[in-house]
């Protein structure tokens, strides 16, 4: 049975970490301070909070400082920053005494849960927004109506948001013609998946990617089963390495982002060509180390265990029996051959996150540039056209307007500080409250 009648002033659309970082900037955003806060209400398709839950591989760690958390580039004194949280779990003097920037994966999503748990009343689990529709009304529309099914019960509400934000996060992305099964997976799914394996009648496996997670995945398992071949398929001769010197790291950078929003195309263009190598299809040196030295070891014992299948493509897949059969295309010559494996995982990335089929008819509404592509304001709020007054917010497939950062931590803080900054400027003297 649907209900309705609740109405906000802000409606997250998921609830990962880039949205709660948002309720924390609303938390703490001064209108609040000064009696006024900006009611908010966030739905999440998920029965959990879960950031690449499946990829908290043991020893994995973070590729960016634990001060790029949820709120200390924004507010230092916050009180959910991560070094608030190693102070509540008692583990502030251990952490530093481990003089290492770069937490584990597994601690920053316990860090993201701690967060999480102040917001118990503003978020609402296994709810999946079905659509954004605006109102049956004359004039400029300055909200619009939120249909959620609680995935558990099957019932529905119609929520009303003066703003809504939308991160449904990133899309897994498997190679052309490649459909995901019991035997084949995509990284994003990995632990879940090893972890229903009978180790014992795994003997080959393959992972395609020349990216971190196709790395860490391919160390782990190679650790893990003993009696694995594991074949580490790239196109290129081998991992390359992230850059995170200095001087290339200040392309994450609140300023960074200015420079490009307002960049010309070209000057775009560079942005990408120069820097794509601090963030996508690269490893940490010192994963790439480790794989070499136990390549190495291998040929000093002769039990060859680790391949590496560099210059080589997916060609096709198909199950002959109990296999799964890879053909492989050289980069070299162009010739094929053919790969057995009892699991093949594709570590192959992800798109950005598309809105529009979420939008719905609100979509018609919203402005594109000379290439089809949203135009994003500099807040991240969608250009639309004079029928629609109320905010759409994007944390998330803002790469062509934003820049390397737009759906990744570096910026977290900053960008939901802005965000949050903008919905208070556009307020109106009518009083929202939930119902």
């Amino acid at each position: 049975m649907e209900t309705q009648g609740e109405v906000y002033e802000v409606v997250g659309i998921g609830f990962g970490p880039s949205n709660l970082s948002l309720a924390v900037a609303l938390e703490e955003h001064e209108s609040k301070a000064h009696g006024n806060p900006i009611s908010a209400a966030f739905f999440e398709r998920q029965p959990t909070l879960g950031w690449h839950r499946n990829m908290l591989l043991p020893s994995a760690t973070m590729q960016i400082s634990f001060l790029k958390d949820l709120s200390t580039f924004r507010n230092p004194a916050s009180q959910f920053s991560f070094i608030s949280y190693l102070h509540s779990a008692g583990r502030l003097a251990q952490f530093v005494n481990n003089q290492s920037f770069f937490p584990t994966r597994e601690e920053f999503h316990d860090y993201l849960e701690w967060a999480e748990s102040s917001f118990a009343d503003r978020v609402s689990y296994s709810s999946e927004v079905l659509s954004v529709r605006l109102p049956q009304s004359e004039g400029p529309a300055d909200h619009v109506e939120v249909q959620v099914r609680d995935r558990t019960s099957g019932g529905s509400r119609t929520v009303k948001a003066r703003n809504i934000v939308v991160s449904t996060g990133l899309v897994p992305k498997m190679p052309a013609g490649i459909d995901r099964d019991e035997r084949i997976w995509h990284s994003s799914e990995f632990l879940e998946k090893f972890r229903k394996l009978d180790h014992s009648k795994v003997k080959r496996v393959a992972v395609v990617g020349a990216g971190q997670s196709a790395a860490e995945i391919v160390r782990f398992v190679y650790d893990t089963i003993p009696d694995a071949t594991v074949s580490a398929i790239m196109p290129s001769y081998g991992y390359s390495i992230a850059d995170d010197t200095p001087f290339a790291n200040q392309i994450f950078d609140a300023d960074a982002v200015d420079d490009y929003y307002h960049g010309s195309e070209r000057s775009k263009d560079s942005f990408w060509r120069y820097h794509k190598n601090t963030n996508y299809g690269v490893v940490d040196d010192q994963v790439i180390r480790d794989l070499y030295q136990r390549a190495y070891d291998d040929e000093v014992r002769k039990t060859p265990r680790l391949n590496f299948l560099n210059l080589s493509r997916v060609d096709g897949v198909k199950q002959v029996g109990d296999d799964v059969r890879l053909t492989l295309q050289s980069v070299r010559n162009e010739e094929t051959y053919d790969l057995d494996v009892d699991v093949l995982i594709c570590s192959t990335g992800y798109d950005s996150m598309e809105p529009s089929e979420l939008l719905g008819d609100l979509e018609g509404h919203c402005l594109r540039d000379e290439q089809g592509r949203l135009r994003v304001e500099r807040d991240y709020r969608l250009a639309t056209g004079p029928d629609v007054t109320c905010g759409v917010y994007l944390q998330g497939g803002t790469e062509h307007t934003h820049g390397l950062a737009s759906s990744l931590l570096s910026n977290i803080a900053i960008r939901s500080g802005e965000i949050a900054d903008s919905i208070a400027e556009r307020r109106t003297p009518r009083h929202y409250s939930t119902a």
